[in-house]
């Protein structure tokens, strides 16, 4: 009689186990398909970030042994926010400027803001390096730049974002901007400098959340 009973709980803890499981499983698929639902309804997208401008005040390139690389440049960049439904917490904005994957500035930090749907904020830092250590090889490609008549560099942007859509405020995610920036001169003169050397085109910036 005791062992009918025994087997009896074993049979309640087995069907209590499979109410749970399946519970859970019901659990996770309805926040799938609400995840689903917002994620349709929403089509939550990446801001868009634009170079409007860059003045270069200063490029100066040290003779000798060592290069020393001094740079000032003031640029505006424009962030617009596409999305009808979803705000953008900008916690953290780093700007800096670079040469062929070097950074050559210092990093800029901008102003933490709220952007609204379909806001558009924008920003003009000066950002400026001064001497800083230059690769010989980036020396000469610098030197045949400015002897061609252009030079393109990066600005680059280094963030963290949250999302917020209603009362409901999301988690930090990591924000990275590279802008091009095209400048030219009429007739190069063979060596850096920041004079003749003009800002081409607005350009459309690379992002990644």
């Amino acid at each position: 009689m005791s062992k009918d009973c025994g087997n009896h709980g074993e049979d309640d803890l087995r069907r209590s186990c499979r109410r749970l499981l399946g519970c859970l499983l019901f659990l996770a698929f309805l926040v799938a398909i609400i995840a689903l639902i917002v994620y349709l309804v929403l089509r939550p997208t990446h801001p868009r970030f634009y170079l409007q401008d860059a003045s270069l005040r200063q490029l100066d390139l040290s003779n000798g042994s060592s290069n020393l690389l001094s740079t000032t440049l003031q640029v505006t960049v424009a962030s617009r926010n596409p999305n009808d439904r979803v705000g953008v917490y900008y916690d953290r904005l780093d700007v800096y400027a670079s040469y062929k994957y070097q950074q050559i500035t210092v990093a800029a930090s901008l102003p933490p803001v709220y952007q609204g749907h379909g806001d558009v904020d924008v920003w003009s830092p000066v950002l400026a390096g001064p001497n800083v250590p230059f690769a010989p090889y980036l020396a000469d490609a610098l030197q045949q730049d400015c002897q061609a008549g252009y030079l393109i560099l990066q600005v680059k942007i280094d963030g963290r974002v949250r999302w917020k859509v209603g009362s409901w405020i999301s988690g930090h995610y990591h924000l990275f901007v590279t802008c091009p920036a095209f400048l030219v001169t009429t007739g190069g003169n063979g060596a850096p400098g920041a004079s003749g050397f003009k800002f081409q085109t607005t350009t459309t910036c690379h992002v990644e959340v």
